[in-house]
Order: structure tokens, then C-alpha cells, then sequence
């Protein structure tokens, strides 16, 4: 009797991974099927741990995961978008020729990520700041050599990352240089959520849109599809230089429409102060942001 059978709460969401495959989510298989079973996820007998979902604050999933990974230039539609619509066109045709090697980044973890509903900030100075929709895999136990074949083995599940960018170059320097502290580092610059999908429940994660609106407006629509490499050869060369723990994160990459594209649109766009973004991942959820300038000291 599931009223009656208990074990140990995990303490956080790395925990619970950790777990999951060890008990964890037979129990909450059971839980669930019999307060559904029973009729109790309403009523006087609805038990004190059942919420409704717009009566919390609920926070990112997982708030401290030791790394995440971020793939850089993985989407054929987003490689060289900053260059005209055929420039764009020929090196991506380049890359389909020869994928090359998968290229990863370390992205800040407390203090970049934040939840859904939380406001990204304008650092101060800075006005060239970007979106990048991406899917989120969270890995579910250590990783270390795993090949593409059997990295979904080590998938726990799927998220929304969005991975905010500061395109405005190294500060104090006249000309403009790629500097990937200044562009990937600032504080709310990790928006997850809002909720993590376990893989058993989740479709095909490399055949699902993506969708970014800004003010209302369509910036990316895309399919996981153009990924150049695939987010279980992505485990494979992340696991080949560190070993990857259960609540890591390893972010795809971003479709085509980000704010600095040429080839999408004719004139690169930003994030200004109040505005509205919305990004959404087919059997995820929607992540809803306001931009906000940071205040003066």
C-alpha cells in the first residue's frame, strides 16, 4: 500500500537523479497512480504535499548542478547567421560537408540560472545582449567514455536553457573581440526550467520545436532536427573530458534567429529594458522573462 510504504525523501533535485533509477521513480510512480486512483488530487482528502501548480512560486529545477555544458555553433541554421542570408548559407553547407569536433563551454551555474518568471538583467553598459533557445538534456548518473550509442542511458531528462549572450565584445577595448567570460557570464544569464521532463516521458527530443517570441514577435522557430551534432554525440565528447554527474546540464545549442542575425532578419536586434520574452519547447513548457536594466549602484 503506497499510504503506507515510505523512504527517504531526497534532499534537493540532484539528489532525486541521483536516485532516480534506484527507487526513486518506481515511488513516485506509485504515489501519483494512487492519488489519481483515488481521487484525492482534489477535495478535503487531497494530502498537504499536493499544490496547485499557480498557488507556488516554483524555482529553476535544479539550482546548483556542478557544471553546465553549452554547445556553441550546433545548429547549421545558426552557424555564421551574423553574415548575409547567402554567406550563411555557404558555410553551412561547409559544415554539413565536415561536422568537425563538437565545441562545449562551461557556463556559469549559481547566479546565471535563474526560474521561470524571474527578470534577465541588462548589465550595466552593456546593450547588445542576445537569446539562444535551447534544449536542455540533464544527465541522470556519472558519465565518463560513454558513446553516442548509449548516452541515452545516461539522460535523466530534458529542460529549457536559455542561454542569454552578451555580444558587445570585451569591455574597454576598441576593437571588437569574442571574450566568452563577458559573453556567457553574467549574473541571470542561465533562465531553466520550468520543469524537467524524465526521458520515458518524453517523445523523440531530436524531432521537437523550439520558439522564441520577443514583445509577441517570432525570433527563432526551429526544429532540434538542425542540430549539427546530436545531443547524444554531445554527451559522448563532454563525457571524453570530464566525468558528468547526476544534475549536470548539457545545453544543445541554439536554432537560428538569435538577436545578432543577419540572415534571418535584415538588421541585428537586442534586449531592451522592459522587454518580453517567451520561449517554448515542444513537450517542455514555456518560459516567460522580462528584461530589466540593472540598477545603478
Amino acid at each position: 500500500d503506497p499510504a503506507v510504504v515510505s523512504m527517504p525523501m531526497p534532499g534537493d533535485m540532484r539528489a532525486l537523479i541521483g536516485r532516480y533509477e534506484y527507487g526513486v521513480s518506481r515511488r513516485l510512480y506509485e504515489l501519483v497512480n494512487d492519488l489519481v486512483a483515488s481521487g484525492r488530487l482534489s477535495g478535503a482528502s487531497r494530502p498537504g504535499y499536493v499544490h496547485d501548480l499557480g498557488k507556488v512560486r516554483t524555482l529553476a529545477p535544479i539550482l546548483y548542478p556542478t557544471k553546465m555544458l553549452n554547445a556553441a555553433s550546433n545548429y547549421y541554421g545558426h552557424v555564421s547567421e551574423a553574415s548575409t542570408p547567402e554567406e550563411q548559407r555557404k558555410v553551412a553547407e561547409a559544415r554539413r560537408k565536415d561536422r568537425g569536433t563538437p565545441y562545449l563551454f562551461l557556463k556559469p551555474t549559481v547566479g546565471a540560472i535563474i526560474a521561470n518568471g524571474d527578470d534577465i538583467v541588462l548589465p550595466k553598459g552593456r546593450d547588445k545582449i542576445d537569446w539562444e533557445c535551447e534544449l536542455g538534456v540533464v544527465i541522470g548518473r556519472p558519465a565518463k567514455y560513454v558513446p553516442a550509442a548509449k548516452a541515452r542511458d545516461y539522460i535523466f531528462g530534458y529542460t529549457i536553457m536559455l542561454d542569454m549572450s552578451d555580444r558587445g565584445g570585451r569591455p574597454g577595448e576598441t576593437t571588437p573581440r569574442s571574450d566568452w567570460f563577458v559573453g556567457k557570464g553574467h549574473d541571470t544569464f542561465a533562465p531553466m526550467g520550468p520543469f524537467i521532463v524524465p526521458k520515458e516521458f518524453y517523445r523523440d527530443p531530436m524531432n521537437v520545436r523550439q520558439h522564441l517570441t520577443i514583445n509577441g514577435k517570432t525570433m527563432q522557430d526551429s526544429m532540434s532536427s538542425d542540430m549539427i551534432h546530436n545531443i547524444y554525440e554531445l554527451i559522448e565528447f563532454g563525457s571524453s573530458i570530464m566525468t558528468l554527474f547526476p544534475g549536470d546540464v548539457i545545453a544543445g545549442g541554439s536554432p537560428a534567429g538569435t538577436g545578432m542575425s543577419r540572415s534571418v532578419r535584415p538588421e541585428q536586434v537586442f534586449l531592451k529594458h522592459g522587454d518580453t520574452l517567451v520561449a517554448t519547447i515542444d513537450g517542455i513548457g514555456t518560459m516567460t522573462h522580462t528584461a530589466r536594466a540593472e540598477a545603478a549602484a
